[in-house]
């Protein structure tokens, strides 16, 4: 399994740092150089205990579909999504959230594993993680700034 960690700190508290990062219209708009869409969206528009999702995106040229699940919400301090249908082996979001003395330090660590076996795990090494690094990375730029503006 891949993993990687990214922290960081936003000028907000970590209420609003939390309600943002489970926010599914700021989740598109953060995704939307990769044309991402909601297919199918939480009931009521907010993620909550158990909320799926399905989202549509193309990655390398290759349209997907991937539903996740939302779970472990823990107000306003973590939260999980995990992948239960779509383009990875595994897909585990762990989404924390604590007080700094200037806002939240915001933690993300995501582990995945690709498919197909040893080759995947190749391609995890090689690029996908730090693929997925810059995108999670980008989706906290967006975030942050709409909180900080």
């Amino acid at each position: 399994m891949a993993q990687f960690t990214l922290e960081r700190v936003i000028r907000a508290t970590p209420a609003e740092v939390f309600a943002a990062s489970l926010d599914p219209a700021l989740h598109v708009e953060s995704m939307a150089r990769y044309g991402e869409t909601m297919v199918k969206g939480p009931d009521g528009g907010v993620f909550s205990e158990g909320s799926t999702v399905t989202w549509r995106a193309r990655h390398f040229g290759v349209p997907f579909h991937l539903s996740s699940v939302v779970f472990d919400i823990d107000p306003p301090r973590r939260f999980c999504d995990r992948q239960i249908k779509g383009p990875f082996a595994a897909f585990h979001h762990e989404h924390m959230f604590d007080e700094h003395p200037d806002g939240t330090l915001m933690r993300d660590t995501i582990t995945f594993r690709s498919p197909f076996g040893p080759i995947g795990s190749v391609v995890d090494r090689l690029f996908m993680r730090e693929y997925m690094r810059r995108l999670i990375d980008e989706r906290n730029n967006v975030l942050a700034d709409s909180l900080e503006s």
